[in-house]
């Protein structure tokens, strides 16, 4: 085992200090209509991580002309998702994957997880949430406190009503919430069990109430990158589930998403739209990440096929009949982005320009060559539905020879229509609004 570490450490770190730029739309993985190119295999997986580097002093990520970016908040451990309670003040779940992870089973799964260690992953998770509240006109918190304590790799936060759900890995949880409490000390209760065991391979679990406050969506990834450990082990995976908050009842909503995270309300059409990541090893320029518009009881292909009916011949047993009823997505982001956060802005802060689109963060890839994503970028959409290439919003996070300062996972509003975005290797959040205008009158929807 040691010689199997110093060959990878071997391998990884020249790879990893390379000096090369993120990709672009030129890489064909974007739009409506993105390229497909032959698959390529390979007998070692690509690995191409950016290492992270400590932040310089007084850094702050890019954001177009016109607008300012602030951080937030910094001396966070590891933030990933963000949820903006309707008092204005920002629940951060500071997490990572849980103990009994198998991304570190295996020859391929221990490198994997060397190669994660160097990108800012795979910290044991503070398993909490952390409050934030702004007090000034700065766009800086000036309250910072530990809101929920003893978690299990949580991640998504909805309020319905005076009732916070928190989905852990493995449980939605629900606990009475009094407006402007900054701790809630009482114990949750366990309204639904979600697919976790032994595997978990894709731990996450975002959650979002629709309009009525009577349903909650929740994602749930896959248990493999394309179905190597058995599509046994794909039994409730993959998928967006639908509560109800009154019964307690579970359906499938969506299947054969890979692993969907972000979830956000489209506010012209009305849809549901997630972002998901997709499977890796058919090289540079396969699979495009994507946001979609989820309608019921669609089967997106996961595992048997990716974006639409593109047939990966490594599952099996193959399902044609499966693959037949495989839809495409609406939109893709890129190859390897790591397309995470995902939020509409349906505010007026902004430009009328930003008005119904999406803001999508990329944590970043780790197998490609170029790199792409570790950015969050905006995608503008007209009458609902995607209009144009995808926009650099907020960049900045790789140096000019190859390392990373931040990697953006979770965007959200904050109730002056600011955005928000987690970076879980900078360990801050960052706000970015226009520089004439940093604070506003404007609110956010109550039960979004």
């Amino acid at each position: 085992m040691r010689l199997l570490h110093h060959l990878v450490v071997s391998m990884v770190l020249p790879l990893a200090s390379c000096a090369l730029e993120p990709s672009g739309p030129i890489d064909g993985g974007f739009g409506t209509s993105p390229a497909m190119p032959p698959p390529e295999s390979s007998l070692v997986p690509m690995v191409n991580i950016a290492t992270i580097q400590a932040r310089p002093d007084g850094f702050t990520p890019t954001a177009p002309a016109g607008f300012l970016v602030t951080k937030f908040a910094g001396a966070l451990a590891h933030p990933r998702w963000l949820y903006t309670l309707p008092n204005g003040d920002i629940l951060v779940a500071e997490t990572d994957a849980p103990q009994e992870h198998d991304e570190g089973s295996g020859s391929f799964g221990w490198i994997r997880k060397q190669v994660m260690k160097h990108a800012g992953a795979g910290v044991p998770s503070p398993d909490r949430i952390v409050l934030l509240r702004g007090g000034d006109d700065s766009g800086v918190a000036t309250t910072q406190t530990i809101f929920l304590r003893h978690l299990h790799s949580p991640f998504g936060m909805a309020l319905i009503g005076n009732q916070l759900y928190v989905a852990d890995t493995d449980a939605l949880l629900r606990f009475d919430y009094v407006r402007g409490v900054t701790q809630i000390t009482s114990p949750g209760v366990k309204v639904a069990e979600l697919p976790a065991g032994p595997i978990n391979h894709h731990w996450t679990k975002n959650i979002l109430a629709d309009r009525s406050g009577k349903h909650l969506y929740i994602t749930v990834g896959s248990n493999s990158n394309a179905g190597e450990n058995g599509v046994a082990a794909e039994e409730g995976r993959a998928r967006i589930l639908k509560f109800d908050v009154d019964s307690g009842r579970l359906r499938p909503y969506a299947t054969g998403l890979r692993n969907p995270n972000g979830l956000s309300w489209q506010p012209d059409s009305g849809a549901l739209w997630t972002a998901v990541n997709e499977r890796d090893d058919l090289g540079n320029n396969l699979v495009p990440d994507y946001m979609t518009d989820v309608k019921d009881g669609a089967f997106y292909g996961f595992p048997y096929s990716y974006y639409g009916q593109h047939i990966d011949t490594r599952v099996k047993p193959q399902r044609p009949d499966m693959v037949a009823k495989a839809i495409a997505p609406d939109y893709a982001l890129g190859n390897h982005t790591a397309s995470l956060g995902l939020v509409f802005y349906d505010r007026s802060l902004f430009p009328p320009h930003y008005r119904g689109g999406a803001f999508v963060g990329q944590h970043g890839s780790w197998n490609r060559k170029p790199r792409s994503g570790y950015k969050v970028v905006f995608v503008p959409f007209v009458d609902g539905k995607p209009a144009g290439v995808p926009e650099d919003f907020l960049s900045g996070f790789l140096t000019a020879d190859g390392y990373a300062v931040g990697r953006p996972v979770g965007v959200a509003l904050d109730t002056h229509g600011a955005l928000l975005v987690a970076d879980d290797v900078g360990n801050a959040v960052w706000r970015i609004a226009p520089s004439n205008n940093v604070k506003s009158a404007d609110t956010a929807p109550e039960g979004r």
